[in-house]
């Protein structure tokens, strides 16, 4: 398994971070295919979240022929590398977070759909207490929080 690169944070976003991607795709015996060359292309592209479904209608429009299998299992592979991170949004879907800089999790607004991330300070009395009450260990990024925000607390109700 090749190790996964360093924090995201700490190297520079573009072509020297995404130029070894080919070495790393072939040394798991994947080949470097121009659907592949596309979704990379797409990807350095991208900041923050995405949706599979979404890098697929990129990809395609610039390769019609990309197909979402071979989107999905460069991206499990591209996670393995430490390149993007997938979690959960509030509704079920698969989300991707391209470069993350650092573990966090989400809060969703039941009534006007906005959404924050929460850091690893902000949800740390959580993650102890399920650790030390129910000797569980988290994983942030697959934590999604729903509720309702200050604004939507404080606004009056619809008629």
């Amino acid at each position: 398994m090749t190790s996964p690169r360093p924090n995201p944070s700490a190297v520079i976003r573009g072509d020297a971070l995404w130029s070894g991607i080919r070495d790393d795709l072939r040394a798991r015996g994947l080949r470097w295919t121009p659907q592949r060359r596309t979704l990379v292309e797409v990807l350095s592209k991208t900041q923050g979240h995405v949706t599979g479904v979404q890098l697929v209608e990129r990809c395609r429009a610039i390769d019609p022929e990309t197909t979402p299998s071979t989107v999905y299992r460069t991206l499990d592979v591209l996670e393995d590398l430490g390149l993007i991170r997938h979690g959960h949004g509030a509704d079920g879907r698969e989300e991707f977070h391209v470069l993350p800089a650092a573990e966090h999790g989400h809060i969703y607004c039941h009534s006007c759909g906005g959404t924050w991330e929460i850091g690893h300070d902000q949800a740390a009395s959580l993650l102890e207490t399920l650790a030390s009450e129910h000797r569980f260990t988290a994983d942030l990024s697959h934590v999604t929080i729903a509720g309702r925000c200050a604004a939507c607390l404080e606004a009056p109700p619809s008629a």
